[in-house]
């Protein structure tokens, strides 16, 4: 899609109901209700994170958005694809002030060329133990992306298009830290298996902007 049409369509963003818990569980891994339970005693003291869903023109004026591929490390969620953004500093005033300014760190997105139109329902991840406040946010112009080398492998950059086709969501084994070989719900995008939180966030930003396109 333009982006010109997109803008004029995500205009009405601000006026719309979130689809919520119910986009979500569309692509929520099967075990996902037993891992809550196991978390009651700790969900309390959940730590907080801002991530943010960047639309863009690319160079020839098509919307994109952006994701990343963490690098391998020693956790819960190495060599796995996210959102740009991270846990709340004493720096931020917000949680979206966070989402924007980890976009600028592991992205290299200006600051000044975000603009966050809404956010999203907040996402609970037992294994990090974290509430992740999702937003959606647009740049109109066209980022040059610089990797934050200690911390980001790729730059991922999807279409709308490619997003909206109803072909990408498949199912697909994967190992977690809390079983082996689970089947889940997923994204295929750009050819990266996305699940867990990642892909249920994915799923109510699609439920939401689709309608609107």
């Amino acid at each position: 899609m333009n982006f010109n049409r997109f803008l004029i369509s995500i205009s009405k963003i601000k006026n719309i109901p979130l689809p919520a818990e119910a986009s979500q569980f569309k692509m929520s891994p099967p075990f996902r209700l037993e891992l809550l339970n196991k978390q009651k005693r700790v969900i309390n003291n959940a730590k907080k994170a801002g991530v943010l869903a960047l639309f863009y023109p690319d160079s020839q004026g098509e919307t994109k958005f952006v994701l990343i591929l963490r690098k391998t490390y020693e956790g819960v969620h190495s060599a796995q694809v996210g959102f740009p953004g991270g846990k709340i500093e004493d720096q931020d005033s917000s949680l979206e002030s966070a989402a924007i300014r980890e976009t600028f760190e592991e992205i290299g997105v200006p600051i000044n060329q975000i603009e966050v139109l809404r956010e999203l329902t907040e996402v609970y991840i037992p294994p990090s133990n974290f509430f992740v406040h999702p937003f959606i946010g647009i740049s109109k112009v066209t980022p040059v992306f610089v990797k934050q080398q200690d911390e980001v492998e790729d730059v991922i950059e999807i279409s709308l298009q490619h997003f909206f086709d109803d072909k990408i969501v498949i199912s697909k084994k994967v190992s977690t830290s809390y079983k082996v070989n689970v089947e889940v719900p997923a994204f295929n995008l750009n050819g990266h298996v996305v699940w867990g939180a990642t892909a249920m966030i994915l799923s109510e930003i699609k439920d939401l902007l689709k309608p609107l396109m």
